[in-house]
């Protein structure tokens, strides 16, 4: 069965078969167009024309205008066998794919599609389609009436967002149920050129050596058409617009004009003339047709890369300069060249070399990486008297070597002089130090030598004169007109001042020129030794054994002189008294050593004073009789002395040692005696009595005021506590309680004392200029009126008593006045 969906029903069977031819050359179209999509006017116009004179209902005009074809939706039946004979099978629907121009402009909806089922005739179907587009994100692109089975597109496409869409078109009955089997649709939307070019970027930065030949790869630039590549829509093509500047020709270079490369085309490039070159570039798709395609531009700018084509030159053929003779490290001269190339680069840096001129090697030139200047400098002092000036010549060249083809320019090597001046230059001591030897000894007044300097300055006619420096140890001295050097003192080799055998002084001279100069210089005297120190004997002090053959004492000598004043040496022991040699031997052990051992059995121990004399070898020798120590005492098995012999060998016997232990009892007798005395007497001052109770000492209630205050007016004091009692009978009758803090005084004070007292302490404060307030009344101890207390000068001793006073006598010189006052009541 062939069903043809048109606007109208086609008109009888004949125009139904020319139909049929019609579709299936479609179907076999849209096959083809899945697999290998053509141009959208190749194909599409001829089957509807086709159409069109088989119905008559479509015209040209509305095949175009629609941008979709009807689809004739085929429901074929597939033959099989049965009971009754040869029946049919139904097969699955198909539905050729649909082509949908991009940026359509509508109306919309704009049907696509058309969707029936054979199975409508006799029940009601649905119809719906799922996937992305239409139930899927993007929602509602497409759309399909549920009853009349025509999809729509709701609004335009955009093909380089989405290149196609997969449908699913599904047909149920009311209830739901499946009828027909799910068809794919195929959306394939077709390209527009509505995309420009466009350049991965705006300006693009490219470099190429200068003199490079024709058909040297500069730059690529590349440019992207988001349009269909397989279509001229995409297709892009590159041309140069426009060349800045045009020197030397305006075409310099040209551009693939489908890879974007671009190349010289012709010699000529000069970065000194020209170092950047500024190209505009233009991309054009539809294969580069600029009445259809569209474009853009980009900017592609060229830097000329320096190459070493151009040789220094010097500004001037010669130059000149001065110099002060012995300077060092100071530019004398600035050599000046031109180069055109890229400055700052091992093309443009220059590097001067002196090839003649400079034998000693005095002068360097040192280039300056700013200016590229040659800065001659003097690395060696020069001398006046030796040369006057220099003639010097100089060569420059590049870092880099000269590029190919390029020669050496004419003026790469100059003449540079350079002047001499003369100054004063100070004396100089031709040897320095300068060492002399000499015998140790030599008396005062013996010339050493003559330690003269030079004047190296031979055109002045100067003087120089000499000072001494330093003479540690004050031995020289130095005629001041021609440095000859004498002896003051002793010349001693054995002097802390001289090391190594060699004594050092400086001397200095300095002669008259303007401005002075001076230099100083250093003798070395080399002290030849002579024997004129006797050895002595070492060790000094030593211990031995009071039994014989149980050890030895090795000794040894010293000597301040060297050889040959010093060892072998000779010792032996003196022939008086005859009990040195009675008690001990001495053997030689080698030409430094000796041995001390007992020559007798056995000798009490203590400390023994062994003279042995010590001959040296010099010419004459030398000899000294020294005295050692020797402490014999008792040893234990291994030969060290004991504890009791070694005091036994420092020379205390028994008796001695009883004698310093009864020292030392009888004085810590006499420190315990003077400790108990002392607490006996403090026992006896604790057991004198006090005159009167503590209870009713009248003194525990005065009050002591030490500060120039108001009294009682401006302290908080309780003067209740202050007593005056009419009589004192009463304390008299009292036993005397014994008081060990205070001496006994006088029950009643004399009332003139306390008046003495104040009156000393007004005339103090009045005399004194510094005590504030200085312009106020002073006020001591005042009490204010109307005190309880009463005055102090109205107590009175009672003459009525029978106290016996006389006993202060017996108390010492503190209570001498005391007694005085109370005692011997006939007196007062």
């Amino acid at each position: 069965i062939i069903a043809v969906f048109t606007k109208e029903p086609l008109k009888n069977d004949k125009v139904k078969k020319r139909a049929c031819v019609c579709l299936l050359v479609r179907e076999v179209y849209h096959t083809c167009y899945r697999l290998h999509p053509l141009p959208s006017s190749s194909f599409h116009l001829s089957p509807f024309l086709f159409l069109q004179e088989m119905t008559g209902n479509y015209t040209r005009k509305e095949v175009e205008d629609s941008g979709s074809l009807p689809v004739v939706v085929r429901f074929p039946w597939q033959p099989y066998l049965s009971a009754s004979g040869l029946q049919r099978q139904k097969r699955d629907w198909v539905i050729p794919p649909i082509n949908v121009p991009e940026n359509s402009r509508g109306p919309f909806p704009q049907m696509l599609v058309s969707i029936r089922s054979d199975k409508d005739r006799s029940i009601n179907i649905r119809y719906s389609i799922t996937g992305v587009g239409a139930d899927q994100p993007p929602n509602e692109v497409f759309s399909i009436d549920p009853e009349k089975g025509k999809m729509y597109v709701t609004k335009p496409l955009d093909r380089e967002e989405r290149s196609s869409y997969h449908l699913r078109a599904h047909a149920v009955d009311m209830n739901g149920n499946q009828v027909e089997q799910p068809v794919d649709l195929y959306i394939f939307v077709i390209d527009m050129n509505d995309n420009r070019p466009e350049f991965k970027n705006q300006v693009y930065n490219g470099s190429v050596m200068e003199g490079s030949k024709p058909g040297t790869t500069v730059m690529t630039v590349t440019a992207h058409d988001a349009d269909d590549i397989t279509t001229s829509n995409g297709m892009v093509y590159y041309r140069i617009l426009q060349q800045t500047p045009h020197s030397p020709i305006p075409n310099m270079f040209t551009i693939n004009r489908e890879t974007g490369d671009i190349v010289t085309v012709a010699a000529g490039l000069d970065r000194e003339r020209v170092s950047q070159y500024t190209v505009i570039v233009e991309a054009t798709d539809m294969e580069g047709n600029l009445n259809f395609g569209l474009s853009s531009t980009a900017t592609a700018i060229i830097s000329i890369t320096d190459v070493n084509d151009n040789p220094p030159e010097f500004t001037q053929s010669t130059f000149s300069g001065e110099v002060l003779e012995n300077s060092v490290n100071v530019v004398v001269a600035n050599l000046t060249v031109m180069d055109k190339d890229e400055p700052r680069t091992p093309n443009w840096n220059a590097v001067y070399r002196i090839v003649s001129g400079d034998n000693g090697r005095h002068f360097t030139i040192r280039t300056n990486p700013e200016t590229n200047d040659g800065m001659v400098t003097v690395v060696k002092p020069v001398d006046f008297e030796m040369n006057r000036a220099f003639m010097l010549t100089v060569v420059v060249s590049n870092q880099a070597p000269l590029a190919e083809g390029v020669q050496a320019s004419l003026q790469y090597t100059a003449g540079v002089t350079i002047s001499v001046k003369d100054i004063n230059e100070a004396p100089v001591f031709p040897d320095n130090p300068k060492m002399v030897r000499f015998e140790e000894g030599v008396p005062a007044g013996t010339i050493i030598t003559t330690f003269a300097a030079k004047d190296p300055d031979t055109f002045m006619q100067q003087s120089i004169r000499y000072a001494k420096l330093a003479d540690p140890a004050n031995w020289l001295s130095i005629n001041s007109s021609n440095g000859q050097i004498t002896t003051t003192a002793v010349l001693d080799r054995e002097s802390i001042y001289v090391k190594k055998n060699i004594y050092e002084a400086t001397f200095l001279a300095a002669d008259n020129g303007s401005p002075p100069a001076s230099s100083t210089g250093t003798l070395q005297i080399y002290l030849i030794d002579v024997n004129d120190n006797a050895p002595s004997l070492v060790p000094r002090e030593a211990q031995i054994c009071e039994r014989a053959n149980a050890n030895s004492i090795n000794i040894t000598a010293a000597d301040a002189d060297t050889d040959p004043n010093v060892g072998p040496f000779v010792f032996e022991l003196p022939m008086h008294p005859s009990a040195i040699r009675r008690n001990w031997t001495v053997s030689r052990l080698n030409g430094d050593y000796a041995r001390l051992s007992l020559r007798i059995q056995f000798l009490e121990s203590g400390v023994y004073e062994v003279p042995i004399s010590v001959s040296d070898s010099g010419n004459p020798p030398l000899s000294n009789r020294s005295i050692i120590k020797v402490k014999v005492c008792p040893c234990d098995e291994h030969g060290d002395c004991t504890a009791v012999g070694a005091v036994a060998a420092a020379g205390l016997g028994t008796g001695a040692i009883i004698a310093i232990l009864i020292c030392i009892i009888i004085l810590l007798s006499m420190v315990l005696l003077f400790v108990v005395w002392m607490k006996r007497r403090e026992k006896e001052r604790q057991t004198k009595q006090l005159l009167i109770d503590p209870e009713d000492d009248v003194r525990d209630n005065i009050l002591k005021y030490d500060e120039e205050g108001g009294g009682e007016e401006d302290q908080d004091y309780d003067l209740s506590q202050l007593q005056q009692p009419d009589s004192l009978e009463h304390i008299m009758t009292k036993p005397v309680v014994p008081e060990s803090q205070y001496p006994l005084r006088p029950v009643v004070p004399h009332p003139g004392d306390i008046g003495d007292f104040i009156n000393e302490g007004l005339r103090a404060a009045d005399n004194d200029p510094t005590a504030p307030p200085y312009d106020s009344l002073l006020v001591f101890d005042y009490e204010g009126s109307g005190s309880t207390a009463g005055s102090v000068s109205s107590l009175n001793s009672s003459s009525s008593g029978e106290q016996d006073y006389d006993y202060l006598n017996d108390w010492g010189p503190r209570f001498k006045k005391l007694a005085d006052m109370y005692g011997g009541g006939n007196d007062d």
